[in-house]
């Protein structure tokens, strides 16, 4: 199974942009799923996880109060509202096993993300 991301644009500091994520096929013992991002020669970073059961959220403190993630029946969307410049990355999705981690490493299925560049 691979999850997909899509959405990304160029767009202007300010401006918003919603992403989504889909699964190659329907997953049943997902947990967790999560957005990161990376840059172009830096480690891949967390941005926002949610409970697949229950629609709890967690956010990274970058993010937090202007991004929000949520799920609409199998797709997980992430709402970025107020974009800046340091938003400008790869993002991908993932599925993990253990609530609240933020570590690639308790996450898979990662497929190809999607760039959002944010000019200022």
């Amino acid at each position: 199974v691979q999850l997909q991301a899509s959405g990304g644009g160029k767009v202007q500091a300010g401006d918003s942009l919603k992403l989504s994520c889909a699964a190659s096929r329907v997953i049943t013992n997902n947990f967790v799923r999560g957005w990161f991002r990376q840059v172009p020669g830096k480690e891949r970073e967390f941005v926002a996880g949610i409970s697949w059961n229950s629609g709890s959220t967690y956010y990274a403190d970058s993010v937090k109060d202007r991004f929000a993630i949520s799920r609409d029946k199998n797709l997980m969307l992430l709402q970025m509202n107020s974009l800046k410049p340091e938003d400008t990355a790869i993002y991908y999705c993932a599925t993990g096993f253990r609530w609240g981690s933020r570590q690639t490493t308790d996450f898979s299925s990662w497929g190809q993300g999607t760039l959002v560049t944010v000019s200022s």
